[in-house]
């Protein structure tokens, strides 16, 4: 009989991932929208009703899965993951009524903005994490929520931090169209990619092979500035390149949100993938990646 995994943030990076997870499990899928009961079902998942911000609505998840995938963001506020926090009571809320069987494994799909601005040094799992503002101060809160709540209830727990998500449906090309700025190249960040097919493969593998309290870096292995991205984005689909600014003009000319993406610079290792999760890139870096989009795009 296969196992349960239950899936909290049924988005396009679970979606991808469902046809590699469901021969080997019953999935069953959070929901909180009406509209997408149909959608998951499609998918091959089951869907079960539960809104993590009100925790009254996810009593039946407890003893429900014996896996847990937790790609779900955190609040648009606020210093914590609150959600998170109504998700892990949920699941070990055992009381004289209900003794469900607690989880064997959790895997957690956080950010590798937790380690805040490394002046772009290259840096692995150990290092420390330094949140610099509140969305990544969120996910720290969340992380360290669910690594004490696995050691309290003896469940393995690992978390994959994903740097920028892309694939044929998700790449800058209105940016690029709208000639929104990027830095001056001596100014410039270095940023980290994933092709979202590549993603799923990592978060099905570590499902299967992830080390209990592990951290791991879903990435690829480009390094590349972000004007560097934007610039090999705009060649292949026949787009100009976008201006270049100085940090400072940026302050005024780019939203806080997109700025704090830009002020933040990192290289991430990916050896943990390849050696612990066993994963072969189909996409090893950005160049293939953005080749296969355009030929994907250019099909439809």
């Amino acid at each position: 009989m296969k196992k349960t995994l239950l899936i909290i943030g049924c988005g396009d990076v679970a979606l991808r991932t469902v046809p590699l997870l469901k021969t080997h499990y019953r999935i069953v899928g959070l929901y909180r929208n009406a509209d997408r009961a149909d959608q998951l079902r499609a998918n091959g998942i089951t869907p079960i009703y539960g809104n993590l911000d009100f925790p009254t609505s996810l009593n039946k998840l407890a003893g429900i899965a014996h896996f847990i995938l937790h790609l779900a963001p955190p609040p648009n506020h606020g210093k914590r993951d609150t959600r998170t926090l109504h998700l892990l009571s949920a699941l070990t809320n055992r009381t004289k009524t209900n003794s469900a069987i607690l989880p064997q494994r959790f895997i957690y799909i956080s950010t590798s903005g937790v380690y805040g601005d490394c002046k772009g040094d290259l840096i692995d799992e150990t290092h420390p994490v330094h949140p610099e503002n509140d969305r990544a101060i969120r996910r720290v809160h969340a992380e360290r929520q669910i690594r004490n709540w696995g050691k309290r209830n003896y469940i393995s727990t690992s978390i994959v931090r994903v740097p920028g998500i892309y694939a044929a449906n998700r790449l800058p090309l209105q940016r690029l169209r709208e000639g929104s700025p990027v830095l001056l190249d001596v100014e410039d960040s270095y940023t980290n990619h994933i092709h979202a097919e590549d993603l799923a493969r990592i978060v099905y593998a570590a499902i299967r092979f992830a080390k209990a309290n592990r951290v791991y870096h879903a990435c690829d292995d480009s390094h590349l500035k972000m004007g560097e991205y934007f610039d090999l984005v705009a060649d292949h689909f026949g787009l100009p390149h976008p201006p270049r600014i100085t940090r400072n003009q940026a302050q005024e000319q780019i939203n806080p949100s997109m700025l704090s993406f830009m002020k933040e610079s990192r290289r991430l290792r990916n050896d943990r993938i390849k050696k612990e999760l066993h994963i072969s890139l189909l996409y090893p870096t950005v160049h293939e990646g953005v080749k296969a989009a355009l030929t994907s795009n250019q099909k439809k």
